[in-house]
């Protein structure tokens, strides 16, 4: 009989192992785990990492994947012999501009719930004797970071995963295909034959594209080799009896990392050029050839740190290679594919959290903690591209220790993407930042002169708030609340939706009643099964079998491949992303309907055209589809139209704006505008791990319209009630700034962090929203928050800040 497992999972490195035990421990058997090379020293990443892990990490979710390792690696042995050290990790500064850093980067430990302490240079050498205090201005200490044996914490999660049959481990069978049937996943040909499966979960980390590729998923990354080195025993830690005693040290300001290893010292380096490998070159192992020129520096730099190394022989030298991915995170979730999951790009440092929710989303279809960074679906074509993987591949390799500022723009390649509006921008002066390969505009420098008009309403920002910002983004704020404004949309994601089935197939999917008439807008949310928030968008019913469904150009894959992953198994609906067929411009502000009206034949008056309808325009002899929505939180329209049109329609709308005062406005100031409006940004405001109660959404669902995905999750939220809710504060201070993710306080107690925050310039306040425990989430209660660790008042205030009657928007 043809041997037959309900999964396979390939690739028994730490991330493969950790899968299958937290798959064993949520009920799965009959899983084979195979490897290529021995187990469980496989030769992959996992045999050369130095183990040392750090939950320090802007994202919310990947830092929870690092406090979980902790967790979980805490009491594994393997063989009878320890795997994991507690010892704690320093980041020490040496620059002012890094002391800083230290600062901001404690800030967001301190909000995800991590224990960590800012030190002097004399603190810092007494947890690590060897360092130089002169050398550094201080630093920070995580004490539940640590250090491990990466291949044997992959035996012993191995050992455990396997206790009761449930898992087996097989090493020396080298997979070579895998084979659909139906276009999904049946069986996977090793080497030593046929095995019969239903799923295959991929783990082979820098050899994952090679048998992504044949089932044709694209998976955006590259394998990049790094040097690590161990010098010959020191006199100081003669006699050392222990594996590592002291904690892991990263110096990032020279790109450098070390640790200590019985009598001697590890030193990492990360400050070279990237050396990219392909991963169909990357051979049997995950090593290549030591380079003395990529070590140099290192050399001088670890004894500029510790003194102690001057002049010592390195003996042992690793050129290992591991993944860089093309945005610097994991690669993880149910591919195209049916039946093929993938878990790549996951370092030591996450491996157990990546463990976890791999396996929840195996079982279960969500995950406990929000996915949408590392979920496969995520990437835009281009991003697949080699050209594109190489390039930025290498630059998250520079980049990878660097001071990266919330809004620091990369670099290259730039210029991939731009709408039809892209020539007017550009006489406009506009500073473009790039937001899913397209080139938009942030701020116009042309709209400096408004800076005199609005004089006293715009406060100043210094030093770093002020970087990748301007003044005008206020002045264009401004410009738009007391005349109008003008905004380039079109990286907006343009799903559509049709057949027989569309109707019932959007209301299982939607929260909110989608059984209205032709020409309404709904705005609503896709919720998982746990009621989570996955979708954040607008239905619009464009006849009785035909809607659009628009939502942003950086989430619109995400949520293409969710819509696709719920198609019904029949032909009665059909999904067209036709994103390139039309481009979008939004006109907003009290003079909108003076602006548009003299250019349409039709009727736009507030009866004739009200608030969430849309209908045919023809502006000028522009085709046009509007709709009557606002972002924004000011009267006006979404105005679509076929992309060959869009730069004849910005100019129309143009000149019979401007006697109308109509400004250009960005990104920047539609951001200010949306937040004082109380409006939530999927990705930060809410997400998979929110739902629509806490977040202040529930008014856009509709339990009584009948089943949908995640009602009966909603359905008990309601009844158990909520722990928290999304809040709106004001720092009560003029000098208080936040830009995003910093601690919030009450009293000494970190209850939150910050998950949007601008000014709200037609308010004369700084506004920051984030989740709250009921207990201080009240109007009138006063707040903290950290900005780089100097603490400034706000308070809790009743939303929204702009127009709460909704007057107008509704005008």
């Amino acid at each position: 009989m043809p041997e037959h497992r309900r999964l396979v999972i390939i690739g028994a490195g730490i991330v493969g192992c950790s899968a299958a035990y937290h798959l064993a421990e949520l009920g799965w058997e009959d899983i084979l785990v195979l490897d290529q090379g021995p187990l469980f020293e496989t030769g992959g990443s996992t045999s050369h990492a130095p183990g040392i892990v750090f939950g320090t990490n802007p994202s919310h979710t990947m830092s929870r994947f690092a406090q979980y390792s902790v967790k979980l690696f805490n009491d594994l042995t393997y063989q009878g012999e320890r795997c994991w050290y507690p010892v704690g990790c320093l980041e020490v500064a040496e620059s002012e501009a890094r002391m800083r850093e230290i600062l901001r980067r404690s800030g967001y430990n301190t909000g995800y719930g991590m224990r960590n302490e800012t030190l002097n240079p004399q603190e810092i050498q007494t947890l690590v004797p060897l360092i130089d205090p002169g050398a550094i201005q201080g630093g920070m200490f995580v004490p539940d970071d640590g250090v491990g044996k990466a291949w044997k914490l992959a035996g012993a999660l191995a050992e455990r995963a396997a206790k009761d049959g449930a898992v087996e481990f097989r090493g020396g069978t080298a997979v070579q295909d895998i084979i659909l049937e139906n276009g999904r996943v049946t069986a996977v040909v090793t080497d030593q034959g046929r095995l019969y499966c239903e799923q295959v979960l991929l783990c082979t980390n820098i050899w994952g594209s090679v048998l992504a590729d044949k089932v044709g998923v694209d998976l955006p990354f590259m394998a990049c080799a790094h040097h690590y080195a161990l010098t010959e025993p020191l006199p100081e830690l003669a006699g050392e009896t222990r594996w590592t005693a002291y904690p892991a040290v990263r110096h990032q300001d020279r790109a450098m990392y070390f640790r200590h290893w019985g009598e001697s010292w590890c030193t990492g380096s990360y400050r070279h050029e990237p050396r990219i490998v392909s991963p169909y070159q990357v051979g049997k192992d995950a090593y290549w050839a030591w380079r003395d020129d990529d070590f140099e520096v290192a050399i001088e730099d670890a004894a500029h740190l510790f003194p102690a190394l001057r002049g010592r022989r390195y003996i042992e030298k690793v050129n290992g290679m591991f993944v860089f991915s093309v945005d610097g995170f994991p690669i993880m979730g149910p591919t195209e594919v049916p039946g093929f999951w993938v878990s790549i790009g996951i370092w030591v440092t996450h491996s157990g959290g990546a463990g976890k929710t791999i396996a929840e989303w195996m079982t279960r279809g969500t995950t406990e903690w929000d996915p949408h960074e590392i979920d496969v679906a995520r990437f835009h074509e281009f991003q697949k591209k080699p050209a594109f993987v190489t390039a930025r591949s290498a630059q998250n390799y520079r980049e990878v220790y660097d001071i990266i500022h919330p809004l620091q723009q990369m670099e290259r390649p730039r210029g991939l993407r731009k709408t039809p509006f892209h020539e007017h921008l550009k006489k406009l002066e506009a500073v473009f930042f790039a937001s899913a390969g397209w080139e938009r505009p942030q701020w116009y420098a042309a709209n400096r002169d408004l800076l005199a008009e609005f004089e006293g309403r715009i406060p100043e920002r210094r030093g770093w708030e002020a970087q990748n910002w301007s003044p005008i983004q206020g002045a264009e704020h401004l410009a738009t609340r007391e005349r109008a404004g003008l905004f380039e949309l079109g990286a907006f994601t343009k799903i559509e939706v049709s057949g027989p089935g569309a109707l019932g197939y959007l209301e299982r999917l939607c929260a909110n009643r989608i059984d209205r008439p032709v020409g309404k807008v709904v705005y609503t949310s896709m919720l998982n099964e746990s009621g989570g928030i996955v979708c954040d968008l607008t239905v619009t019913r464009l006849a009785r079998e035909r809607f659009w469904v628009l939502t942003g150009g950086g989430s619109g894959p995400h949520d293409l491949a969710w819509m696709r992953r719920h198609l019904p198994g029949d032909v009665s609906v059909h999904l067209a992303d036709v994103s390139s067929q039309y481009t979008t411009l939004g006109l907003w502000g009290p003079r909108a309907r003076e602006i548009l009206a003299p250019l349409v034949p039709e009727d736009i008056s507030n009866t004739a055209f009200p608030y969430y309808s849309a209908r045919s325009l023809s502006i000028g002899e522009v085709p046009a589809y509007a709709l009557r929505v606002s972002y924004a939180g000011e009267l006006g329209w979404e105005i679509y139209t076929p992309t060959e049109y869009g730069a004849y329609l910005w100019q129309l709308l143009w000149d019979a704006g401007r006697p109308h005062g109509l400004a250009a406005a960005g990104m920047g100031a539609f951001d200010s505008l949306r937040l004082e409006k109380g409006y939530r940004l999927w990705g930060q405001d809410i997400d998979p791990e929110s739902n629509p109660i806490e977040a202040g959404l529930d008014w856009a669902v509709r339990s009584g319209k009948g089943e949908f995905t995640g009602r009966r999750a909603l359905e008990q939220i309601r009844e158990q009630g909520v722990r928290r809710k999304l809040c709106c504060m004001v720092f009560t201070d003029r000098q208080g700034m936040a830009l995003g993710k910093e601690p919030i306080f009450a009293g000494d107690r970190a209850v939150g962090y910050v998950t949007s925050t601008n000014y709200g310039y037609s308010r004369g306040v700084h506004i920051l929203y984030g989740y709250l425990p009921l207990a201080h989430a009240e109007p009138g209660g006063e707040l903290e928050v950290a900005y780089f660790g100097k603490r400034y008042p706000a308070v809790v205030v009743e939303e929204p800040l702009f127009d709460p009657g909704m007057a107008r928007m509704r005008g």
